[in-house]
């Protein structure tokens, strides 16, 4: 494989249009030529441009510079990512300039970037109002981008616009890769490509736009990611459970559980409308500017934004929303979001108390009566109005839980109240308890997976094979909802599963097929060549 466009001196050598399509470096036909940067890249900024910063170097704060800085949690250490881009070079992203390369700056070191984040997170938790100002240079570290490939490289992925794969890299070389984005970081001249646009189908039909970065713009977005995510987590409630560390929708789940337990039997359910495409881009610069103060950072969050995503029609420039598919897009939905948590929290004591539990886009409100419910719908109509976002009028509405009334879908389980039958048949005690299992929707969506890879196309394939490719899809189902009460939908897919393969069996064999031999093609017998068995998987949540 030839160099890689953007990383070296050569080029990427590709057929037709792939050809001279950098990596590293923006698109140069996909920007707007006239961009002119907001903050130079010493620091430096003229009074005609908003705002006035003091020719002091950004890496040591002295005294009239701009915010706190963060330094003194690495007083002891070296001062990593602290030097300049006059140190060492490599080769400019514009045709015609020289060409000089030199190794990465920094080593890979996964304990001193959790050193990091621990302190980022333990500074922000002690000071909520703070500001951080010296945070780019943490981004471009050298051990900072190693741990954003292993991450990237770890979350597997698509290429991007330039067709780039993470095999094509690794060929090339991480190193040198990494060693040309971490010059285009220090120098200022980094500029994302446009994301490559896939619309995947809905389940309940109509598609879902997905932006897929290049490699080198999702190891850039995964090394800001790692340095901003401690300074919001730090202050982040306890009601968010998406796409946080340490947080899952199991927690989710069994929040909305016990909730009922206590007495929360009424919940508002909600979703909201179109929300990854409509988030404002000032008001979310607005919200990461209440924990960052470094202009760089801004910059960079902005240019992400902004980048636009390539259609068949051509570059279309993003006005609004976050495309999903980024990699830095959930912690950016959930610090516009947080803002909603925070309101809604604040407004608690006026609706009576009631339990939060959002999960990204998604959210249900668990109240003790239809009052509260309909209360706390009207608040959080008005909340999110403020910040430019409307609920889903078809997936918004009251449900009451009492007795098994009725039910609503969350995070792909089905909930539904269930009388305990245990406790009537040993005390005569009518005791209801909130039960979950895999909604009609995810059963579908599963039906579908099965079917596409038992279908007649693979009357050439070995049995084996065919059940290989089914596991991990079973598998990974069945991790995610054997916490509930699924013993009967698990059941249910477990034949499903045999039906589909012993059809497959009977048209492989056709006309050769003897009498008797397809009473052979039992449960057991798919099981010992290797099926993935769902029934007597069910765990709880403390033992899962």
């Amino acid at each position: 494989m030839g160099s890689l466009r953007g990383m070296d001196g050569g080029t990427y050598t590709g057929s037709g249009t792939e050809q001279e399509r950098p990596v590293c470096a923006c698109l140069r036909w996909a920007r707007d030529r006239s961009y002119k940067p907001m903050v130079k890249a010493n620091g430096a900024q003229r009074e005609s441009e908003g705002v006035v910063v003091p020719l002091i170097g950004v890496q040591h704060n002295a005294p009239g510079g701009k915010g706190p800085c963060f330094g003194h949690a690495e007083e002891a250490g070296k001062r990593e990512g602290m030097t300049g881009p006059e140190v060492g070079s490599v080769r400019s992203n514009y045709p015609g300039t020289p060409l000089r390369v030199v190794a990465l700056d920094g080593q890979p070191s996964s304990v001193k970037v959790r050193e990091l984040q621990r302190r980022l997170w333990a500074t922000a938790k002690q000071s909520e109002g703070r500001r951080f100002h010296a945070l780019f240079d943490r981004i471009h570290r050298g051990d900072v981008l190693w741990e954003a490939w292993r991450r990237v490289r770890g979350n597997r992925g698509a290429a991007g616009v330039d067709r780039v794969t993470l095999a094509m890299v690794e060929e090339y070389g991480v190193e040198r890769m990494l060693a040309g984005l971490q010059h285009d970081l220090r120098s200022g001249s980094y500029r994302p490509a446009p994301a490559r646009r896939v619309d995947i189908p809905k389940p309940a039909g109509g598609v879902r736009p997905l932006g897929i970065p290049t490699v080198a713009d999702r190891v850039a977005q995964q090394a800001a990611k790692i340095v901003l995510e401690p300074i919001f987590e730090a202050g982040f409630l306890s009601c968010s459970f998406g796409f946080r560390p340490k947080r899952s929708a199991l927690q989710a789940l069994e929040t909305v559980r016990i909730g009922f337990i206590r007495g929360y039997t009424q919940v508002a359910e909600a979703d909201i409308r179109g929300f990854f495409d409509n988030i404002d881009h000032d008001v979310l610069m607005a919200q990461v500017g209440r924990r960052v103060s470094d202009r760089r950072v801004l910059k960079l969050v902005g240019q992400w934004l902004k980048a636009g995503v390539m259609t068949a029609e051509g570059v279309q420039r993003t006005v609004a929303g976050t495309p999903q598919g980024g990699v830095i897009s959930p912690l950016l939905a959930n610090i516009y979001l947080h803002a909603f948590d925070e309101e809604m929290a604040r407004l608690n004591p006026q609706l009576g108390g009631v339990v939060l539990v959002r999960y990204a886009d998604d959210f249900v409100v668990m109240c003790r009566t239809p009052a509260q419910s309909r209360a706390a719908l009207d608040q959080a109509r008005k909340v999110l109005a403020g910040l430019g976002l409307e609920l889903h009028p078809g997936k918004t509405r009251v449900v009451d839980l009492r007795e098994g009334r009725e039910g609503f879908d969350f995070l792909g389980c089905h909930f539904r109240a269930r009388m305990s039958g245990r406790l009537w048949e040993q005390k005569r005690q009518v005791r209801y308890y909130l039960h979950r299992w895999p909604s009609q929707a995810a059963m579908k969506r599963l039906r579908g997976k099965v079917r596409d890879r038992t279908g007649a196309s693979r009357k050439g394939s070995r049995i084996e094979w065919v059940i290989e490719d089914l596991n991990p899809i079973l598998r990974g189902w069945g991790n995610y909802f054997r916490t509930g009460n699924a013993a009967e939908k698990f059941t249910q897919i477990d034949r499903y599963v045999v039906w589909r393969l012993r059809r497959l069996l009977v048209k492989k064999r056709g006309r050769n097929l003897h009498a008797g031999v397809a009473d052979q093609w039992t449960e057991d017998w798919f099981n010992h060549h290797g099926l993935y068995r769902l029934r007597g998987t069910i765990r709880y949540p403390k033992a899962a």
